[in-house]
């Protein structure tokens, strides 16, 4: 895989390029030190993969993030030395399109070789969504458990809304979310792709476009009316047969995580009541086969349009297997669950 650094740090710049190369497939295809060299190095040379940095002289890294994506696109990994500072940045830059982010390894005695093995992990998942990678995971996201006796009927449920994102999908939700009103009547559960590390400050940023209470799923927790749950680790999330959310580690080597797929699965499992499910903009196919499972469950499912989509992957892969009952503009996804919401109480 060839692979671009963007970073005006002489130090972080090494510490990149050292870690790369103790991959014998990755490849350093060229360096730039400000988001206005990258722009132009990367349509001159379009690599694989870039790892831009967000703070830079000249153009920082969510303009040339956004440069890029539009003039001469190619995956793009966030690289940031501080999360807390920058997580509107990062959030504004996966807007434009950028996969994913991490922190920035620092090598040493002081260092974090975590760090650089969280980056490494992250390149390996994009490589296979890109196709520069050997192989593809084959292993199975439905979760065998026996249906609790415990369980409410149908009718005892409260709606719900599930969402599946990833590239570009902060933006989405936080558009969605900003026109849903304080009494909406529905638990809403999100799966966005996003490194744990970011997702608190993902919850705090959507928390201040919306009404409604949105907060990091924890283990245990259960569906409520008006209250948004985030997947919030890298394991994925599931629904349990006692209605209660847990993680699982399981499937190990499946390239997203947290997934889609396996929430959406574990909902079609062991949530009686149909309700209204949505895969938004995103890389790959993660959710296709979960919202196909809804539907056939009798869910509404609804997939987001080519023209508002930043990366039309997930929702293309839906509509592709007809999962899904309607394809719609971002504009008029929270129209739609209003309206759908106020028809089923």
């Amino acid at each position: 895989m060839r692979i671009a650094i963007v970073n005006d740090m002489v130090m972080a710049v090494e510490t990149l390029r050292r870690v790369l190369m103790t991959v014998k497939d990755y490849q350093v295809a060229w360096i730039a030190r400000d988001g206005a060299e990258a722009v132009t190095k990367c349509a001159q040379d379009t690599p694989d993969l870039i790892l831009m940095d967000l703070v830079m002289p000249i153009v920082d890294g969510v303009e040339a993030t956004r440069q890029i994506m539009k003039n001469s696109p190619c995956a793009i990994l966030v690289v940031t030395a501080s999360v807390g500072q920058n997580a509107s940045k990062v959030f504004e830059a996966m807007g434009y399109g950028a996969l994913d982010a991490v922190s920035t390894p620092v090598l040493g005695p002081s260092g974090n070789p975590e760090a650089a093995q969280a980056m490494l992990a992250k390149i390996v998942t994009i490589g296979k969504l890109i196709g520069k990678s050997g192989g593809t995971s084959k292993s199975k996201t439905h979760t065998e458990s026996p249906q609790s006796i415990f369980a409410p009927s149908a009718s005892r449920l409260p709606p719900l809304v599930a969402i599946g994102s990833s590239t570009g999908g902060p933006n989405a939700l936080a558009k969605i979310l900003s026109r849903l009103p304080a009494s909406f009547g529905a638990a809403v559960v999100i799966v966005q792709h996003v490194d744990a590390e970011f997702t608190p400050s993902l919850v705090e940023w959507l928390n201040q476009q919306t009404p409604l209470s949105v907060q990091l799923a924890s283990q245990g927790n259960r569906l409520e009316v008006g209250k948004v749950l985030i997947a919030g680790t890298n394991d994925h999330l599931s629904l349990q047969p006692s209605l209660s959310l847990s993680y699982t580690k399981n499937p190990i080597d499946y390239p997203y995580r947290p997934s889609v797929d396996v929430f959406f699965k574990s909902v079609a499992q062991h949530w009686s009541r149909p309700g209204t499910a949505v895969l938004l903009t995103g890389m790959g196919r993660d959710g296709a086969e979960g919202l196909s499972v809804l539907r056939n469950k009798g869910w509404h499912t609804i997939a987001q349009d080519r023209a508002s989509c930043v990366v039309y992957g997930m929702p293309k892969a839906a509509v592709d297997l007809g999962a899904a009952v309607e394809v719609l503009p971002l504009d008029a996804i929270a129209t739609t669950l209003i309206d759908r919401i106020a028809m089923t109480r």
